[in-house]
């Protein structure tokens, strides 16, 4: 696809895939990049950062429709990655990751088809598979609600999805928190040693992003097939990166946590398309005949498993190390 002059709406633009995405496109010929956000202070911080007048900023709140629609002119791809993402404040407060990630994405897709746009990718988290907590529950709905939206548009943007695991060194990651706490002289705390995330970097993610612009039907979602780390091993290479001696204290699952993450379902892997790194997952356009639901069922789904971060390739150690060294976060942490 050709992104040249092109006019690009990143919502939740001040955030760590905003800014991978942005940064991806703005030294190439695209036209415009506007950033759509609620935090009036990252906005300005980020404004004075790049000194690129590509770049225009847009406060406003995906939960408003008015703003979004606002910004939306002239737009022709929007990225989607506005959202609530912090399992614990959306555990207490469930009903405001309601407003945001299902309401600001219907929001988004009427936003966006009524301003004639081209494509719209919507992201997407490993914990809205089989999700139990509320942060998953309300992605997984906001996945449902994008597909759904999808079905209906005659004429209007391809709507897709983009679903990732743990992506590195990104805001409120493990990462960030165990070279803090190594830096302040403290234990790292592991809630399960055994415990297993994907390991992708911000790189990989904007790869993802541009594969679904360029190749994304009605209702598709994207998965990036991506290792794995035992958090346990994950604690014992940033300790040995940075040659520290604290210790690890184990302080047991948190509320809301899986031992494991799961990006492709059981059932959706019945029906994936493997493109080699990525997994295509075409939208289910079964009709509201319920005998397609009750009637003909899907043998093949009994005989597959889920695509999990504990069945996924499990990086050792020196794997992990070496993850770690292609972040530019970690290379800046270790001062080289």
């Amino acid at each position: 696809m050709n992104f040249n002059q092109k006019i690009l709406l990143i919502t939740g633009g001040t955030g760590s895939f905003g800014k991978a995405v942005l940064n991806h496109f703005i030294n190439t010929e695209i036209g415009e990049i506007r950033i759509f956000s609620r935090d009036e202070k990252k906005q300005d911080d980020m404004r004075n950062d790049l000194n690129d007048l590509k770049a225009k900023f847009f406060i406003g709140d995906v939960r408003n429709y008015g703003s979004v629609r606002e910004a939306m002119n002239g737009v022709d791809y929007v990225f989607h990655a506005a959202a609530l993402k912090q399992v614990p404040s959306c555990e207490f407060y469930p009903m405001e990751a309601l407003r945001t990630n299902v309401h600001g994405t219907e929001n988004v897709i009427h936003a966006a088809t009524s301003a004639l746009v081209s494509r719209v990718i919507i992201l997407s988290t490993d914990k809205a598979v089989y999700p139990i907590n509320a942060m998953g529950i309300s992605k997984a709905m906001a996945e449902k609600v994008a597909i759904a939206k999808s079905r209906m548009i005659t004429d209007g943007p391809i709507v897709s999805i983009t679903r990732y695991g743990n992506v590195m060194a990104s805001r409120g990651s493990v990462i960030p928190l165990f070279i803090n706490q190594i830096k302040a002289g403290q234990p790292l705390t592991v809630t399960d040693p055994k415990m297993t995330r994907f390991l992708m970097s911000l790189e990989e993610s904007v790869d993802l992003v541009v594969y679904a612009y360029n190749n994304a039907k009605q209702g598709d979602i994207f998965v990036q097939k991506a290792p794995s780390a035992r958090m346990q091993d994950l604690a014992t290479a940033i300790k040995q990166l940075f040659e520290s001696s604290v210790p690890v204290n184990i302080i047991g699952t948190r509320h809301g946590e899986k031992l494991y993450e799961s990006l492709v379902a059981r059932e959706e892997m019945a029906k994936v398309v493997d493109l080699g790194p990525y997994y295509r997952i075409p939208a289910d356009n079964r009709s509201l005949n319920y005998n397609k639901y009750f009637i003909d069922g899907e043998e093949k789904v009994s005989n597959i498993d889920d695509y999990t971060s504990h069945n996924t390739e499990i990086l050792s150690v020196e794997g992990i190390k070496e993850k770690l060294l292609s972040l530019p976060y970690v290379l800046d942490q270790l001062g080289r």
